[in-house]
């Protein structure tokens, strides 16, 4: 159909760069530390986030380096992603088209404002806190049951 968005007629891989980093809601959701039980292998997400990421603008402050910088940093690719989707958020967008779902309607790309992933309550801007600001062993003080 014309006029349909590159995200309805593309899979992932045939997406070029452009059309792959636009994907990206702005939620800072990917940028939770997260905690995994060594037993059963349960991952459970805090409320504190990268030490790069702006946790009002749900942005990172380094997006260029940030591999460099954080090398746990986890690079979301259509090769990846597979193997990613017990980490991903269930609103990723990532997520959604490569399980054939299709984005929801305050997603930046449909709804056309880059602010509509935290009017709708999405994102975590100013839910958060860095790591920073966190010791490590106080981190299980931080486990939140937000459905992400």
């Amino acid at each position: 159909m014309a006029g349909e968005p590159f995200w309805r007629t593309k899979s992932l891989e045939e997406m070029n760069g452009q059309e792959w980093e636009s994907l990206c809601d702005g939620c800072g959701k990917c940028c939770l530390v997260k905690l995994e039980d060594v037993d059963d292998g349960t991952i459970s997400n805090t409320d504190v986030t990268c030490f790069l990421l702006d946790t009002v603008t749900c942005r990172c402050r380094d997006y260029t380096r940030r591999f460099e910088r954080v090398p746990e940093c986890i690079r979301i690719t259509p090769e990846t992603i597979a193997s990613l989707l017990a980490w991903l958020p269930g609103t990723c967008a990532y997520r959604l088209l490569h399980e054939g779902r299709d984005l929801p309607d305050w997603h930046p790309l449909v709804s056309g404002d880059p602010d509509s992933v935290h009017r709708a309550g999405v994102s975590l801007s100013n839910r958060v806190v860095s790591e920073a600001d966190v010791a490590d062993e106080d981190l299980p003080d931080h486990v939140v049951d937000w459905t992400v």
